[in-house]
């Protein structure tokens, strides 16, 4: 069994399915509702203890009732928490997500990690120990940063879910083994995203396009990769899978078959409603 360590954003995501995105001032009924765990890391550390591994989640959670359902949730699913706000009585991050049910595509309305930032703790090698592969989702910049420092050091993979830019992410990038970026993800004046993260010496570059192919950078080697096609139900949270599942693969295969397994997975995913689902099918 692997130990993967996940640092960023734990949320709680309340998630509705609808006919419709609604309008200003209008009013619509859900025909279907979820109130789960969420945030890129969590995700990822969820898919990769479903996959039979040992899942870490690394952040700022706290003691608020909110902040204990998400991680009653986590427990349900094998996955540990590192908590470094333990005694924070303030809500865990809100997400509200309306899932559009005739395309799958999600919109998005959350505070992510705003005024949730958590420094470096002391000492940081008894968290990386037996640790496998670490991924980091960018919503904890500093913690992330220090925690690839001390990995590289270590020998231990780093992942990188470049998600959206976020400052700081340049210092973080550099210390990536993989980086996977969504393909809205661009360093500022550097509008093409693959040649830039493989000019940094990130040796393993893919930039994902929903399902479009995959643009690979394996070692300074460009490809594309197609993704299966299925019908899809629900986008939210596929990214997140793919990464998590790709942080499983990357452990037992080459980095271009690994991100083929992961697409496999998120694909799975995206015919179901909910990040979930897709588990009891695996």
């Amino acid at each position: 069994m692997a130990t993967g360590l996940f640092i960023g954003l734990m949320t709680l995501d309340c998630i509705y399915r609808v006919s419709q995105v609604p309008g200003s001032n209008e009013k619509i009924v859900a025909e279907d509702s979820l109130l789960v765990a969420g945030g890129p890391a969590t995700n990822a550390a969820i898919a990769f203890a479903a996959l039979g591994n040992r899942a870490i989640v690394m952040g700022a959670l706290g003691q608020h009732p909110l902040a204990t359902m998400i991680r009653t949730e986590l427990a349900g699913y094998g996955v540990e928490v590192v908590d470094l706000t333990p005694d924070l009585a303030v809500p865990p991050p809100l997400s509200t997500i309306l899932v559009t049910a005739a395309t799958g595509d999600r919109a998005v309305v959350s505070r992510n990690a705003v005024g949730r930032q958590v420094q470096p703790p002391d000492g940081l090698e008894p968290y990386l120990s037996n640790v496998d592969i670490m991924l980091i989702d960018g919503h904890q910049m500093a913690l992330g940063q220090a925690l690839a420092a001390q990995a590289q050091s270590q020998g231990i993979p780093v992942v990188i879910d470049a998600g959206s830019w976020k400052p700081g992410f340049d210092r973080v990038l550099s210390l990536a083994t993989s980086a996977i970026a969504a393909a809205k993800f661009s360093l500022p004046g550097h509008p093409n995203t693959l040649t830039t993260l493989a000019a940094l010496g990130i040796a393993e570059v893919a930039i994902t396009h929903g399902a479009e192919p995959l643009q690979i950078c394996d070692r300074g080697q460009y490809a594309t990769l197609p993704v299966p096609q299925v019908t899809v139900q629900d986008t939210l949270g596929a990214g997140d899978i793919f990464h998590g599942a790709f942080c499983h693969y990357r452990l037992q295969s080459p980095f271009t078959a690994a991100l083929s397994k992961a697409a496999q997975i998120a694909a799975q995913s995206c015919q179901h409603f909910g990040p979930r689902a897709w588990i009891k099918a695996v």
